[in-house]
């Protein structure tokens, strides 16, 4: 089993990889396929949450970074502690997760266009080859407004 093999796994690119819901066998082998770091955007609370996933990933000596994003409620501070926590891992091996790659691939989406990593355009496409924000309108309205704040 692979990390790569989770829901709507991504690869952004050599340092940084994202999906949805992940098994802890796939965490158990992060460590040996070059991960340095975990991001989980998804609340402990969420039937998908891997149970003990903060000590699976420790055991291997790889940072865990737990961001506990409300599906129905995605907010700026959410989104400024990932831009916070992708910042200071830049350079390290990152994979990022959460129920369906949904939260990751619109706060990625963002973070890249904040820092200039990425045009609209591109964030756009990656955003699209994941989901669509105009089913849920809160992601559609919370995506615009940062990006309005990212933009002035």
């Amino acid at each position: 089993m692979s990390i790569e093999t989770s829901l709507n796994f991504r690869r952004i690119d050599d340092t940084v990889t994202t999906s949805g819901s992940v098994v802890a066998e796939d965490l158990a082998t992060l460590a040996a396929n070059g991960y340095e770091v975990v991001i989980n955007l998804l609340p402990d609370s969420s039937t998908y949450a891997v149970a003990g996933e903060a000590d699976i990933v420790a055991a291997q000596g790889i940072g865990y970074i737990s961001i506990p994003v409300d599906f129905d409620a995605p907010s700026e501070a959410d989104l400024d502690a990932f831009g916070a926590a992708m910042e200071a891992n830049a350079g390290r091996t990152i994979h990022v997760h959460c129920a369906a790659n949904y939260r990751v691939s619109a706060f990625y989406g963002l973070h890249a266009l904040r820092s200039g990593r990425w045009s609209v355009e591109q964030a756009d496409e990656h955003l699209r080859s994941v989901w669509d924000p105009a089913e849920y309108p809160v992601w559609q309205e919370f995506i615009a407004a940062a990006r309005a704040r990212t933009t002035s």
